[in-house]
């Protein structure tokens, strides 16, 4: 039955007509209220109601909590007691203190300690710390240096933990420590260490939050002539076990030094280092790109292959690896990468001074054809770039590129260098290999780059300046130099040397002298007096005639025939016999203003069999000074297999052998004056010289390198007998294997691999 208005009003009151027009006008907002009072008041009694105590509550089912009943005077209570935490291995990640400091504000102290028995290693370090003040203090970023006796220290306070300061305050170690043949205070010393590291109550690496540490050993080589023997053994352990303690913080290479000989000097070596690392703390907050270090040299032999394929950094005391983005790599077989280029938005208008260059047809005159715009060969957005830095190159510019190969690091680590060593006196630490130029003309199925690198016939692309490549490639080199400073079995000395570029191989990819300004980067490198070792591939005769002298000039010599150059080679240009021929008569006309050499890579089953005459025909007509003779590596890659290359094509070293004695019985039966000088067996690679580089029975294959710069810089002509160097070591020469000590020495350890 529904009421009129006037009828509800005669049935209810007035006052409750209005609460019922209020509640419809404004019951919305009644009722969150109301909810949000009842939610408060809800949280307000569920916080003052006592909570359960956890020692009355039931056990977890936890193995690290267990349960134990102990009876006091007042009762039995059952208590629980957390089990030992056990270490399962790896370095805990700790947040250091310091973490948030920005470079400049925090403060740098660093620590010394010595140990000393007779009082001169005492007296040494105090006349460090005396230098070490003058030159760190004047920065307002370091504290002075503070020098500490490890036999009057506790080890707790600074072994297991680093001094407790304020959060602005970081350490740096330095360790000066003898080693003597009785028990002293370091035999205890680096007890402490190993227990510290292995003790499972604390973290395996409690020194971590330590921005780094380094140490210099002094020794007596009369006493202890080799490291194998105990040469510096108390100092070589504490730097393996602070390594382990620090999560690998070891920022500058163990130095060691004869107190008999050269101690002085290697310590000033050592200290010089460790404040350049110093004063880049300050500026960056952190330690620095580097390859950290195990602290155990043992640990690190298998690290040859694969260590390029990331760079391992110091990124705020933490340590990070980069990894290379993942895009496809997809370039193998290139021999025009302009598609994919196009892509990239790296674009410029050149001048006449960077036109293209035909190099398709072989004439006397290349032809010029202009091109308003061009591309970078390698940018930075590109496939390409990605798989080259992924191998562990260094891309300079656009088009240039530098990188250390496993035998700088093996030099560096005192195993011995490559083969260039035995023949021609290089150290692998001092010498960089690079390359002005990336592409290539030829796509070689024994090609160690992968296939990645560009590849072409014309130069199409923007050309860098040659003094922004050798400046490029250089600090490129000492980069890569650097971040070996934390690996296990570098030394002070031979890092120091390492510093110091003194040869320059252009033989890392591509082809060097396809860069149009080739003569003014080796003209860069004469100029800083670094030796120049060009290799070409036989396909750029008029390049190579241009080419101003350079301290070695190799050509490859793949094969013996056009078929076998085809096969092996895989050349894109069209008239590719006709270029190497061409190639083979410059290098005879150049044999008598620089050294030219022969390079024979073999390849069973391409260009060994049956070869010899045909090879020797080629030596005829070329007249080489050398003929370098090496059994091909094998990579393993997808680009070799598809090529048709496996390791039944590795030739055994004994083949590779009775291949050079067939040659080298070749050109004895021409009359053209050569003999075996020398071998590197663990290259795999043999030398044929020339008889103008045998005095009175004797082969003078190596090279007088101040001479060469002398006869480069008087202006005059000068020959290859003018920077003859000095005889051919005995254990080089064919027959003796060509090994050096250091290597004979890691031979017997079976540390060597092959190359």
């Amino acid at each position: 039955m529904e009421h009129k208005p006037w009828e509800l009003q005669a049935i209810w009151p007035l006052e409750i007509l209005d609460l019922v027009a209020l509640w419809h006008t404004y019951r919305i907002p009644i009722i969150l209220t109301t909810f949000t009072a009842l939610m408060i008041l809800r949280a307000y009694l569920h916080l003052r109601t006592p909570r359960e105590k956890l020692s009355e509550s039931p056990l977890p089912s936890s193995p690290s909590l267990v349960a134990e009943k102990s009876k006091d005077t007042f009762g039995t209570n059952t208590v629980l007691v957390k089990a030992p935490r056990r270490i399962v291995g790896g370095t805990k990640k700790r947040t250091p203190s310091h973490e948030d400091v920005k470079p400049g504000q925090q403060k740098i102290q660093v620590l010394v300690f010595f140990s000393s028995l007779t009082g001169t290693t005492e007296k040494t370090a105090k006349a460090f710390m005396v230098q070490m003040t003058e030159n760190l203090t004047a920065s307002s970023t370091f504290a002075e240096p503070q020098l500490h006796d490890l036999s009057y220290i506790d080890y707790d306070d600074y072994f297991i933990t680093p001094p407790k300061a304020d959060p602005e305050t970081s350490y740096f170690y330095l360790l000066l420590l003898p080693t003597y043949n009785i028990d002293t205070v370091l035999d205890n010393f680096v007890e402490h260490l190993q227990e510290t590291h292995n003790d499972f109550r604390i973290d395996t690496a409690p020194l971590s939050t330590l921005l780094g540490y380094s140490v210099f050993g002094f020794g007596d080589r009369e006493g202890w002539p080799t490291e194998e023997e105990g040469f510096c053994s108390q100092a070589r352990d504490v730097d393996k076990w602070m390594a382990k303690l620090t999560g690998r913080k070891r920022a500058f290479p163990l130095g060691m030094g004869n107190t008999k000989t050269d101690a002085a000097e290697r310590l000033e070596e050592w200290k010089g280092g460790v404040e350049e690392v110093l004063k880049h703390i300050a500026e960056t907050g952190e330690l620095g790109e580097g390859v950290v270090g195990s602290g155990d040299a043992d640990e690190s032999d298998a690290e040859d292959a694969d260590e390029d394929d990331g760079e391992v950094l110091f990124d705020d005391q933490k340590v990070v690896e980069r990894k290379t983005k993942k895009k496809s790599d997809g370039l193998n077989d290139l021999e025009d990468i302009g598609g994919s280029l196009g892509k990239s938005s790296s674009s410029r208008i050149v001048d006449p001074a960077e036109l293209e260059v035909d190099f398709t047809t072989y004439s006397k005159k290349s032809k010029l054809v202009a091109a308003k715009v061009t591309k970078e060969m390698v940018p930075k957005d590109s496939p390409t770039f990605n798989a080259l830095t992924k191998q562990g190159y260094s891309i300079v510019g656009s088009h240039s590129g530098v990188k250390i190969c496993r035998w700088t690091k093996s030099a560096l680590r005192g195993r011995g260098s490559c083969y260039k060593y035995s023949f021609y006196g290089i150290a692998s630490h001092q010498c960089m290999e690079t390359t002005p130029s990336l592409s290539c003309s030829n796509k070689c199925v024994f090609c160690w780059r992968h296939g990645t690198n560009p590849v072409g016939t014309t130069w199409r692309w923007v050309v860098d300046p040659p003094d922004m490549i050798f400046n490029g490639v250089k600090a490129g080199h000492y980069k890569k130099i650097k971040m070996m400073r934390g690996v296990p079995g570098v030394r002070a000395e031979r890092f120091a040397e390492a510093m110091r570029i003194r040869h320059c191989a252009l033989s890392l990819v591509g082809e060097p002298v396809f860069y149009p300004h080739i003569n003014e980067f080796t003209a860069m490198l004469h100029k800083e007096h670094i030796s120049s070792f060009l290799v070409c591939n036989a396909q750029h005769p008029d390049q190579l005639a241009a080419l101003k002298p350079v301290t070695q000039l190799y050509v490859s010599i793949d094969a013996s025939n056009r078929e076998s150059l085809r096969k092996i080679d895989r050349p894109l240009h069209r008239d590719f016999w006709e270029r190497f021929q061409r190639c083979l008569e410059i290098l005879r006309e150049k044999r008598f203003e620089q050294r030219t050499v022969f390079r024979l890579t073999l390849v069973k089953g391409f260009n060994i069999e049956d070869e010899a005459e045909g090879y020797a025909d080629l030596v005829e007509k070329g007249l080489p000074c050398f003929v370098e003779v090496k059994g091909v590596t094998y990579c393993g890659t997808s680009s070799s297999a598809g090529a048709g290359l496996t390791m039944q094509n590795v030739p055994f070293y004994e083949e590779v052998c009775a291949f050079v004695e067939a040659l080298n019985a070749a050109l004895g039966r021409r009359g053209l004056g050569y003999g075996i000088a020398a071998e590197h067996a663990h290259s795999c690679c043999i030398l044929i010289a020339s008889n103008r580089f045998n005095v009175e029975g004797k082969w003078h294959t190596r090279i007088d390198y101040e001479k060469f710069f002398e006869c480069l810089e008087s202006g005059d002509n000068f020959t290859p007998e003018d920077y003859m160097g000095p005889e051919t070591p005995e254990w080089a020469t064919w027959g003796k294997g060509g090994l050096i000590p250091e290597m004979r020495e890691c031979l017997g350890k079976g540390r060597i691999r092959s190359h």
